[in-house]
């Protein structure tokens, strides 16, 4: 049988371990919503990329499209004396 001092030692452990082990359940939560914070904003990001490069070649398409407008000549500028 175990003396009273190590009986209360063995019961510190005991707690001691059961925190630990709350503790690093928790911050494995923590990480699982840190994750998957992190992935619903890089398929975000992804989506918004890919919508932002269909709009840039649409426009460049349309902008190959149209003849290129016709530059109005210079006009002369009078000789000040």
């Amino acid at each position: 049988m175990l003396r009273p001092a190590e009986a209360k030692a063995d019961e510190a452990r005991k707690q001691a371990r059961e925190l630990f082990q709350k503790e690093r359940a928790k911050e494995s939560e923590v990480i699982k919503e840190r994750e998957k914070l992190f992935t619903a904003q890089a398929e975000k990001t992804a989506k918004f990329r890919a919508l932002r490069l269909a709009r840039d070649a649409a426009a460049e398409a349309a902008a190959a499209a149209e003849p290129p407008a016709a530059k109005k000549p210079a006009k002369a500028r009078k000789a000040s004396a």
